[in-house]
């Protein structure tokens, strides 16, 4: 399928992809000043949106914390999601809430300028490719996470993510698959854009928000499963030099699922393969995202 044959909702219409267009001049491409969501949908005997709720309320603090009036409440919002699943027919997908300021004016201020709202979805694969089942080599990148002293962590924002891709640019460069990220006290933050988490002695540790890390949705799916699958968990603090000598080390986000890390600057982890516990809650992940867990069906929005 073709962007050109998707349906999108702008503005509170379902329009066809080619027919939605701005400004070559707009303010968030100018500038960065867009927000987003990144929200998958698997196949649960048919199209079921995972943690949809949970996207949508952090879309609209990120909304918030960047005095951005959507115009939407939330169930209009995650409305606006289901109907584009809907529309397309895809049931398994990536669907990408974006506000912007849709102004082609120039100058940094946003007052007055119009904000649009877009929901969009297309099929969706592995967000590293082969390495997310043979595992991830990852660099630590001479790039500093961003700190909430300069922009907020805590919020989705398109410019944000300049530090990100920055970081994944070197990474790829120097033959690594993914970035890992230090905050600016030298602490583990988290990948270019995923949260990360290792395993030691049998203890899941992840960093903590001290750490300059965004509270991700699918870390906080990970820190319960990992529970219910009889693990500790703990967040705090991280040194770099932890990551090399831990028996797993695991990538968690919407876009890369659960992705186990064989290597990091050229050291291997553990045995140098995906370990039992990342596999564990991998396949934990996977069965809850495709409806096969009762206790969890409460996270998916069937469409």
């Amino acid at each position: 399928m073709s962007n050109s044959d998707l349906n999108v909702w702008l503005d509170g219409k379902i329009i066809k992809y080619d027919d939605a267009k701005v400004p070559i001049l707009t303010h968030s491409l100018q500038y960065g000043s867009g927000i987003f969501e990144g929200i998958r949908a698997y196949d649960a005997e048919g199209a079921a949106i995972f943690r949809l709720s949970d996207h949508i309320e952090r879309f609209m603090k990120t909304a918030k914390i960047y005095s951005m009036k959507l115009g939407y409440t939330k169930e209009e919002l995650q409305n606006a999601v289901i109907d584009v699943v809907k529309s397309n027919g895809i049931k398994e997908c990536y669907i990408r809430p974006f506000a912007f300021y849709n102004d082609d004016n120039i100058g940094l201020g946003v007052e007055g300028k119009k904000l649009s709202v877009f929901v969009a979805n297309k099929p969706f694969g592995k967000y590293l490719g082969k390495e997310e089942d043979n595992g991830v080599r990852a660099k630590i990148s001479t790039w500093d996470r961003l700190s909430s002293r300069t922009l907020p962590i805590q919020a989705k924002a398109s410019g944000n993510y300049l530090n990100s891709i920055i970081a994944s640019i070197e990474a790829k460069a120097s033959g690594f698959d993914e970035a890992i990220m230090l905050s600016l006290d030298g602490s583990v933050a988290e990948g270019a854009a995923e949260n990360i988490f290792l395993v030691s002695n049998g203890r899941i540790i992840t960093p903590d928000m001290g750490s300059d890390i965004l509270l991700g949705i699918t870390r906080s799916t990970v820190m319960e499963l990992a529970k219910d699958l009889g693990y500790s968990v703990e967040e705090r603090r991280i040194h770099k030099e932890e990551l090399y000598t831990a028996d797993e080390v695991f990538f968690a986000g919407t876009a890369v699922e659960i992705a186990g890390i064989v290597n990091i600057d050229g050291i291997t982890i553990g045995n140098g393969k995906v370990g039992s516990i990342t596999s564990a809650l991998k396949k934990k992940y996977m069965d809850v995202v495709h409806g096969k867990e009762e206790k969890y069906l409460k996270w998916l929005t069937k469409v």
